[in-house]
């Protein structure tokens, strides 16, 4: 077995992307942040902390994601719920391309 940054990265994504484990992955890892026992120990000035910084960008930035694509999915949602009313029908999809002419 072969063991990267990236395959702990990918094994962590999927766990947080699985929305039966996403709350226990959070409520772990915030727990861990928390926990003066660490895989590298704070006691160690600076490296005792890289382990702490990397889980908690990859907490932020997965869960930032997953907002965003909950947020443009619902909105997705919206935007074709109101496609179907009848005002929504009489508009056209098409481009239209104007030439600007001043007027004086």
């Amino acid at each position: 077995m072969k063991f990267s940054i990236q395959s702990v990265y990918t094994w962590y994504r999927d766990l947080l992307r699985n929305p039966k484990y996403r709350w226990w992955v959070i409520l772990g890892t915030l727990v861990y942040l928390a926990s003066p026992i660490d895989f590298l120990p704070d006691v160690f000035p600076i490296v005792g902390q890289i382990d702490d910084v990397f889980l908690l960008t990859l907490l932020v930035s997965e869960v930032s994601g997953l907002v965003i694509e909950g947020w443009k999915a619902r909105k997705g949602d919206l935007n074709t719920e109101t496609a179907n009313t009848p005002e929504a029908s009489t508009s056209t999809a098409s481009t239209i391309d104007v030439d600007a002419v001043s007027v004086k």
